[in-house]
């Protein structure tokens, strides 16, 4: 009868003998470290973490009333070669979402409804828009709301953009005269 030998193993085998438990705990605690920002924003989402960062509550545009609020409290963040893009969202009151046909937002005031702006889009109470950022954006620009009613009509109202996002200013500030 002969014995049985062992077979030499090699470094990674032993190493992952040896490890193979601690590197699979690592597999979900690090997931775990992500759960917070992913139910903050899903709380967000359903519109029970409020409207957004730097809420600006009850702007008057004609017979309507709305309020504006930017997703997050950061930097305009950059598509590609489409520019810096900034999310906004808008609630209207509750008594006056009757006869508001669409809702638009600009920087700078818009020379024709054609130029209105970006156009909101969901629920009365919960809408959103991305807001291109114009390179040449002077950091005292005024966000333009225009309503355009089922009647035709056309509101508007401004905004300072210092008031709605004040990161958006800070970043035109730090972009300074390289644009």
């Amino acid at each position: 009868m002969s014995q049985a030998q062992a077979l030499p193993t090699s470094p990674l085998k032993q190493f992952w003998l040896k490890w193979r438990f601690h590197l699979n705990i690592l597999l979900i605690l690090i997931p775990l470290g992500f759960m917070p920002k992913y139910f903050a924003d899903a709380k967000l989402f359903r519109g029970e973490g409020g409207l957004g960062a730097n809420v600006v509550s009850d702007i008057k545009v004609g017979q309507w009333s709305l309020d504006l609020a930017e997703l997050r409290d950061e930097a305009p963040r950059a598509d590609g070669p489409a520019g810096h893009f900034k999310l906004f969202n808008a609630a209207l009151c509750k008594t006056c979402t009757e006869g508001a046909k669409a809702i638009y937002l600009r920087i700078g005031k818009p020379r024709s409804l054609r130029a209105a702006g970006t156009i909101f889009f969901g629920a009365p109470y919960r809408m959103i828009t991305s807001l291109p950022i114009p390179p040449r954006t002077k950091p005292d620009a005024d966000l333009w709301i225009t309503i355009e009613g089922w009647d035709g009509s056309m509101h508007q109202a401004s905004i300072p953009l210092a008031q709605a996002s004040p990161s958006t200013v800070a970043w035109l500030k730090k972009q300074g005269g390289t644009k």
